[in-house]
């Protein structure tokens, strides 16, 4: 990007087209657009498709200025907006698949993306193979005459592998099959998705991007090859957004930089401290060598943020409860990316359905961490007095 990053996060969006002079674009609430003469109905008609009021899921000068934002800070060509990240993934996929056609999706997705194509797409004849994300140059033999996608999660959702982005994307366009990321964890920021090749980067901007755990929001950035079909199909899907909601959006972007450095810095000292605690198996963090695809993370990520793994020696559910159980300053909650700190746990067993050919055969209990922005030594205490009851209830 031409611009400095914090530079860009605070001035994107901010044309005077949309923001009439004032500091943030004003939310423009409608349904209706009216129109003063046949003339001015028939040139928003013509011009529907390219930030024109026209009518109200078509979108708002609000709408409009966070699309223009999204774009222009992921490098794509247009940005769709949805009600949620598995909207975006969802409606995703279906602008690119039909009947009859076959997907690859990486075995470490989102849980609702396997859901989606083990029950939606499969529902509608398009077929779904998971594959390892650790793959590379073997990914040519899973490639079928009706591959259309290549579907991405980098880093993998739990689990943390960091995918080869440039060797997937170089052979699935060999084949001119559309290569789709799901790039919340990089928050279009810490990964440029299409300087590595991908053709659309879905976001649940429910997380960093809004940052304050109050908004469920999705954006998928296409690139100009694929920018009409995703914007029309996911139009005729009926994906739209309240214009408050993408005003929240856009003032999350503001502080998106200085937020995810202080992820960074307090994630990376938790992870540190949890790979020197003696329960701890192994950390899963992808800034750590530990990590699976730590080389990628290295050379093509910018940075980080709040989110990684840990699996402890062994399995005690009754100690895991107590584990969570007790928390001061870490809540359990499905999801991460705002303010707060979370902890989930996933017991060895659970990856028998999370997985189906990537199962990480973990032997011990992982923990999935979001490190907030609280003080990061108030941190370590949750945790370490939690490591303290969980090995209180092995005894």
């Amino acid at each position: 990007m031409s611009e400095k990053r914090q530079t860009q996060l605070v001035s994107a969006g901010r044309n005077k087209k949309w923001t009439n002079g004032a500091v943030n674009p004003p939310v423009q609430r409608a349904s209706t657009i009216t129109f003063n003469s046949v003339e001015e109905k028939r040139k928003a008609t013509q011009n529907r498709m390219n930030k024109t009021l026209f009518y109200g899921r078509r979108g708002t000068n609000t709408h409009f200025a966070f699309q223009e934002a999204m774009a222009e800070v992921e490098g794509g060509a247009g940005c769709a907006l949805y009600p949620c990240g598995t909207a975006a993934i969802a409606s995703t996929l279906l602008a690119f698949l039909k009947t009859g056609d076959h997907v690859l999706m990486v075995d470490t997705c989102y849980e609702p993306t396997r859901d989606f194509c083990n029950n939606t797409l499969k529902r509608y004849g398009v077929e779904t193979t998971y594959y390892d994300p650790m793959i590379g140059d073997d990914l040519e033999s899973l490639i079928q005459p009706n591959t259309k996608v290549l579907f991405l999660e980098s880093p993998g959702s739990i689990t943390m592998e960091v995918q080869d982005v440039p060797k997937l994307t170089d052979i699935a366009h060999q084949h001119d099959i559309v290569v789709v990321i799901d790039n919340t964890w990089g928050a279009g920021v810490n990964f440029s998705p299409f300087d590595y090749g991908v053709d659309i980067s879905v976001q649940a901007a429910t997380k960093y991007i809004v940052g304050h755990s109050d908004v469920m929001l999705g954006t998928a950035v296409a690139n100009e090859k694929h920018w009409d079909q995703l914007r029309e199909e996911s139009y005729l899907l009926g994906q739209c957004i309240s214009p408050d909601d993408a005003y929240l959006g856009l003032r999350g972007l503001r502080t998106l930089d200085v937020r995810l450095k202080q992820h960074q810095e307090s994630s990376i000292k938790v992870a540190k401290w949890l790979e020197e605690q003696p329960e701890v198996d192994f950390v899963r963090h992808p800034a750590l060598a530990s990590c699976p695809g730590h080389e990628f993370y290295e050379r093509d990520f910018s940075g980080c943020n709040g989110l990684f793994s840990f699996v402890i020696k062994g399995s005690n559910p009754a100690a895991t409860t107590a584990f969570l159980d007790g928390m001061q300053h870490f809540a359990m909650g499905y999801s991460w990316g705002g303010f707060e700190s979370l902890v989930l746990a996933n017991e060895p067993e659970s990856f028998k359905q999370l997985r189906t050919v990537a199962n990480p055969g973990f032997t011990g209990t992982l923990f999935r961490v979001h490190i907030g922005l609280e003080n990061v030594e108030d941190l370590i205490a949750d945790l370490k007095a939690a490591f303290e009851r969980y090995n209180e209830a092995c005894k």
